[in-house]
């Protein structure tokens, strides 16, 4: 009996010293799992993702669907419209919290001209050149890979990175006999960079299927620093699609400057009134309900951020003052022209006073802020200029007995949210970061970036925490997109820590 009892007490001891993975041993096994991961990264990456042509995600689903099932998960499709979501699911031994887990698949379009490789598909390893170039090296030589080289491909960072690091973070937990006491259920979004459109109806739907304790978003790129990061909040978007309009089909700018009104010049002299020479909106109330209390900015200037280094990085000679300092700025809805377009330039310029121009808005959501009511301010700015709004293609009537005319149509995507700090999600996820770094990680108020997960926290009422883990020179949405392998080694780290401690 007394051998028994030491037995059992020994086998207590070993099962929870596993579930204790140490900072050594974390990065003996996070070294191992990121070579033996390298062939799923190149595989997931060379199946096409734009999300605008559901045959390339079925592809992607049926992949998720097998690496999920290999790994003793099992999977449901919850159908939308277009294409699905993907649940996977896995029970915890005796476990009491269910955590959920958001991963996108889908990437941005791509312009296969403007990228420095054959194919955006066809991931390939690059090591840097003292010039700040980027040298192609042959995929074999990623077994004996330094931190500062790279694979470039689309999503290599926007987010198939951390699906294939989280897939090399279960095989370690598995290899390590370590089973999590919680269940682990995996939401996997493949219109992403759609704005998930679909989602906020999806999660309602299946609001029981989906119920969980917290959510942890394995997504975008650490803080400048590089160094772990966890952050606690994003932004929402909202989207705004302005026009204006000139004569009903462009003109000669010979026979018509002068007389005919130019849209383009009008619509500048629009936008132009929303903001002042500092960067901030001059619509009055757009920041109406934002406060940043002494609390609330002990924690935003406890990031280490660096002014002149994110100036130098973006090569600016001046900065917008919204707020004193950067992560004061993104505590505040934006207004961002994110494009503009009338008439023709550069080898296409051509003479003429063109018959429209229009300009897509994006403005970024806080919590404290309606986004209807953000929308109806810009709206009725527009009007105070003289403007008739519409929300159609004007007649010609309206465009004959109005002066000025212009279209205006939004979207609402998402709202912002904000998890404590000192959360039960806040607290398990600090403790397996410090074990895993042995250093408090960064900690992020809000990010100014938007995640669509805002369904998962008002409809299943649960806290979320984002983790990133990619470099933040990633080029994310742009040509050249990639993931540092320094960082992608840190990111099965942090995941298999995660995984390994207790809830």
């Amino acid at each position: 009996m007394k051998k028994l009892f030491q037995f059992s007490f020994l086998l207590i001891l070993s099962v929870s010293f596993s579930q204790k993975l140490d900072q050594n041993r974390l990065e003996e096994l996070s070294s191992s799992y990121a070579k033996s991961s390298f062939p799923i990264l190149r595989e997931i990456l060379s199946i096409p993702n734009d999300a605008f042509y559901p045959e390339e995600i079925e592809k992607n689903i049926q992949w998720c669907e097998n690496a999920f099932e290999e790994r003793d998960f099992t999977t449901t499709r919850i159908e939308t419209s277009t294409v699905p979501l993907l649940l996977a699911e896995r029970a915890g031994k005796k476990a009491k919290k269910t955590v959920l887990i958001y991963l996108q698949i889908d990437g941005q379009p791509v312009d296969t001209s403007r990228w420095n490789q054959e194919s955006p598909y066809t991931p390939v390893l690059k090591t840097p050149e003292s010039d700040g170039s980027w040298k192609e090296i042959p995929w074999e030589r990623i077994q004996n890979y330094e931190d500062d080289w790279r694979v470039f491909a689309r999503s290599a960072a926007d987010a198939k990175g951390p699906v294939a690091m989280f897939l090399a973070a279960l095989d370690a937990i598995k290899d390590e006999k370590i089973s999590p006491n919680f269940n682990i259920k995996v939401i996997m979004d493949f219109e992403e960079e759609l704005g998930s459109p679909r989602l906020p109806d999806a999660v309602t739907r299946n609001s029981e299927l989906l119920k969980s304790d917290m959510l942890i978003i394995f997504d975008g790129p650490r803080h400048i620093t590089n160094k772990p990061t966890l952050t606690f909040g994003a932004r929402g978007i909202a989207t705004i699609q302005l026009t204006t309009y000139g004569p009903i089909a462009a003109q000669h700018s010979g026979h018509f400057g002068n007389f005919a009104p130019n849209p383009a010049l009008r619509l500048s002299k629009l936008l132009a009134s929303m903001k002042d020479d500092d960067g901030r909106v001059i619509i009055p109330g757009f920041y109406d309900g934002i406060s940043i209390d002494e609390e609330t900015a002990r924690i935003l200037k406890a990031v280490p951020d660096n002014t002149e280094q994110i100036m130098d990085r973006l090569q600016l000679g001046s900065v917008d003052k919204v707020g004193s300092y950067y992560q004061e700025a993104i505590q505040y809805p934006s207004l961002n022209i994110r494009g503009m377009q009338s008439g023709w330039i550069d080898e296409k310029a051509r003479t003429i006073v063109p018959g429209w121009a229009r300009a897509e808005i994006d403005v970024r959501l806080v919590l404290e802020s309606d986004p209807e009511r953000l929308i109806s301010l810009i709206r009725n700015h527009v009007e105070k200029q003289g403007f008739y709004v519409t929300d159609k293609v004007p007649t010609k009537a309206e465009r004959m007995s109005n002066e000025k005319v212009a279209t205006f149509n939004y979207e609402v995507s998402y709202q912002s949210f904000r998890t404590d700090f000192d959360s039960e999600v806040g607290l398990w996820l600090r403790r397996a970061m410090q074990r895993s770094f042995n250093a408090e990680p960064i900690m992020i108020r809000m990010s100014g970036g938007s995640i669509p997960i805002s369904p998962f926290v008002t409809t299943l009422g649960i806290p979320a925490v984002t983790v990133p883990t990619v470099n933040r020179d990633n080029n994310q949405h742009s040509p050249d997109e990639n993931v540092r392998l320094g960082n992608y080694r840190e990111g099965i780290q942090t995941m298999i820590a995660i995984l390994s401690e207790k809830l």
